[in-house]
C-alpha cells in the first residue's frame, strides 16, 4: 500500500471523528436546551432560545461535514450505514428541520399559535437525540440487531438526551443570570444520574456485545495503556458531582465549570471509540482501507477538506466570540 492510500483514510476518519465530536458538543446544548423548554413559562422560554440562537444554525455544519466526509472518503461505508439505518436517519433529519421551522415560527406566527410551535421545537429536539442515540447504539454493535443488539441501541437512544440536557443546563449556566441561572442547576442534578447510570452501563455493555472490542481493551498490556480514558473520565464526573452537589456557589463566579467538564466526558469517550473501532470502520463489517475511495480521488478531496475545516473552526470561532456573554430578550424587531 503506497503512502497516500495509508495516510489519507487515517486522515480522513479523523476528520469525521472530529466533526461528529463538535456536533455533539456544540448541537448538544442545542438539543437539550430544545428538551427543558416545556419546563418553562413563556417569557423565559424565549430567553432559552435567545441563548441559541446566533449559534445554532453553525452548530449543524458539523454533521453536515461529518456526513459528507463519510460519503466522499468512504463511499462503501456510507451506503451500508445510511442503508441500514434509513429509517431513523429520516426521522433525525425531520425533528431537525421541524425544529429549524419552529424557531422562527414560535414567534412570527403570532401569540395564537406560540404554544404549538413551543411543543414542536420540544418534539424535534428530542426526536433528533432520541435518534442519533439509536444510530450510535447500532454503529457500535455492528449493525447485528438481535435482541441484544436492540437493547444496547435503546439504551443509548436513552442516554444520549440525558447527556444533552446536561450539556443544554451547561450553557445555560453560562449565558444567563437571575432565576434563569439557578434551574439549569436544578435540571442538570435531575439529568446527572441518568447521564452518569447510561455512561456506566454502555461502559460496561459494549464489550459485551462487541467481542472485538473486549479483545482490544481487556488484553494485555493494553488494559493497563488504556486504564487512563475511564480514569479521567471518572475524576470528570467527580468533579462534576462536587460542582453540581456540594459547591454550586462557585458556579456564579465559574459557571463554565459544568459545561467543560461535559466537553472532556465527550472527547474521552470520542477517543474510547475511535480506539474500539479501529482499524474498522464499521466493526467487523467494513476496514478503514478497504471502505476508503480511491486514493486520487481522496487526495482532491484532502485539499478541499484541509480548506473548509480551518474555515468552519474560524467562522465557528467568530461567532462565539462577537455573541459572548449573558444573553438578552429575545426579540424580532
Amino acid at each position: 500500500m503506497s503512502g497516500a492510500a495509508y495516510w489519507l483514510p487515517l486522515f480522513f476518519a479523523a476528520a469525521m471523528g472530529l466533526a461528529m465530536l463538535m456536533y455533539v458538543i456544540l448541537d448538544g446544548f442545542d438539543l437539550g436546551i430544545g428538551m427543558l423548554l416545556p419546563w418553562v413559562d413563556e417569557p423565559t422560554k424565549d430567553l432559552m432560545i435567545a441563548a441559541i440562537g446566533p449559534f445554532w444554525d453553525a452548530n449543524e455544519t458539523w454533521i453536515v461535514l461529518g456526513v459528507g466526509i463519510l460519503l466522499m472518503a468512504f463511499p462503501a461505508a456510507h451506503g451500508l450505514v445510511l442503508t441500514t439505518l434509513y429509517i431513523p436517519v429520516t426521522l433525525m433529519l425531520l425533528g431537525l428541520v421541524l425544529r429549524g421551522i419552529a424557531f422562527d415560527f414560535r414567534v412570527k406566527a403570532g401569540d395564537k399559535h406560540r404554544a404549538r410551535w413551543n411543543r414542536a421545537f420540544f418534539f424535534g429536539s428530542l426526536l433528533a437525540a432520541v435518534c442519533q442515540g439509536w444510530m450510535l447504539g447500532e454503529f457500535i454493535t455492528g449493525f447485528r440487531g438481535g435482541v441484544t443488539g436492540l437493547a444496547f441501541s435503546l439504551l443509548i437512544a436513552l442516554c444520549l438526551p440525558a447527556l444533552y440536557i446536561m450539556l443544554g443546563s451547561g450553557w445555560l449556566l453560562i449565558k444567563t443570570d437571575g432565576e434563569l441561572f439557578r434551574r439549569p442547576l436544578l435540571w442538570a442534578r435531575a439529568a446527572f444520574l441518568p447521564m452518569g447510570a447510561g455512561l456506566l452501563l454502555i461502559s460496561i455493555a459494549t464489550p459485551l456485545v462487541s467481542p472485538a472490542i473486549a479483545d482490544k481493551w481487556f488484553s494485555l498490556p493494553n488494559f493497563f495503556y488504556l486504564a487512563v480514558v475511564p480514569l479521567l473520565t471518572a475524576i470528570l464526573f467527580f468533579r462534576l458531582w462536587q460542582v453540581l452537589f456540594r459547591r454550586a456557589e462557585t458556579l456564579k463566579d465559574k459557571p463554565r465549570q459544568v459545561y467543560v467538564s461535559l466537553v472532556g466526558i465527550c472527547v474521552l469517550a470520542t477517543v474510547g471509540l475511535g480506539y474500539s473501532l479501529f482499524p474498522d470502520i464499521v466493526i467487523g463489517q467494513l476496514g478503514l482501507w478497504e471502505a476508503a475511495a480511491d486514493a486520487k480521488s481522496l487526495m482532491f478531496a484532502f485539499w478541499g477538506t484541509v480548506c473548509v475545516v480551518p474555515a468552519i473552526f474560524a467562522y465557528t470561532f467568530l461567532i462565539y466570540r462577537i455573541f459572548a456573554g449573558k444573553a438578552t430578550q429575545l426579540t424580532y424587531e
